[in-house]
């Protein structure tokens, strides 16, 4: 380094250390925050229920007594508030934001929070939306969490590549369903995660099979399940399947997502979250 070195790496020629050294991109928490893990729920597909797994996850985790964490990086189209039930707005403090609580006491923050309207549209370009994800985890006051879960927008743009650089992701679950085509989709979030070394706990699959109500025999709507053959191609973790059935649908839509008994679908999901403790 010179000894005329004034730190800004921008306006200097130099070769020196500082400027060869590995940069982390890594945001710091907000200096009230202790986040242990964090976990991101992705795929590269919209509407396969990227939020449902998401909150089913964030219920078990948190009823086997840990403290857990949502942060809704689904700027465009945030849906976390309306499944959880939360209705208020999220308040600050000189501190940063508080985040809403939801009634079993899981802490969230999502953009619906901070909006005057639930519908009012964010109509904003990339490099804001992954400005506000990373504020949501600087300037939020989180305090104590043990699994923090991040509902990641689909595809491989510019917010996932914000949350991948710079929140420290312990791990991510990559949610598909029985098309083929998603599975294809779903390829490309799998070596997003891979290029970037960021380790896969494994495959949740959605809307796996409908349930007749009469007999409980499966019936495969959408085909059958590829949730075996992707996770075997892609090296990873079948990790559950979740049911199509309208008591999961009634109770999201009425901010129940918390009573909804999910263990039995994805119990392995839930045991390899809590492995990284």
């Amino acid at each position: 380094m010179s000894e005329n070195c004034t730190h800004d790496c921008s306006s200097c020629g130099e070769n020196c250390s500082s400027r060869t050294e590995e940069q982390s991109l890594l945001a710091p928490q907000n200096s009230m925050s202790n986040i242990k893990k964090v976990i991101g729920i992705v795929s590269g597909k919209g509407g396969v229920g990227k939020s449902l797994v998401t909150s089913l996850l964030t219920a078990g985790v948190q009823k086997a007594g840990f403290s857990t964490a949502i942060l809704d990086a689904d700027i465009t189209g945030p849906s976390i508030p309306k499944l959880f039930g939360i209705n208020k707005k999220a308040v600050g403090n000189e501190y940063g934001i508080l985040p809403c609580v939801s009634s079993n006491g899981t802490k969230i923050m999502s953009i619906n929070l901070l909006l005057e309207n639930d519908t009012d549209p964010v109509v904003w370009r990339g490099p804001v939306i992954g400005g506000t994800v990373k504020q949501f985890w600087t300037d939020v006051i989180w305090e104590d969490v043990d699994f923090m879960f991040v509902d990641m927008p689909p595809g491989t743009g510019d917010v996932p590549l914000t949350v991948f650089q710079s929140l420290p992701i312990d791990g991510i679950i990559v949610v598909t369903s029985p098309q083929e085509l998603v599975s294809m989709i779903v390829e490309k979030a799998v070596k997003m995660a891979q290029l970037m070394d960021i380790p896969i706990l494994g495959i949740v699959e959605n809307m796996s099979y409908v349930e007749c109500p009469n007999c409980s025999e499966k019936i495969s709507i959408f085909g059958e399940s590829k949730l075996d053959e992707t996770a075997r191609n892609a090296g990873l973790k079948a990790l559950g399947k979740i049911p199509m059935r309208a008591d999961i649908a009634s109770r999201c839509d009425a901010g129940r997502v918390e009573d909804i008994e999910s263990e039995a679908w994805l119990s392995d999901a839930i045991a390899a979250v809590k492995d990284l403790k």
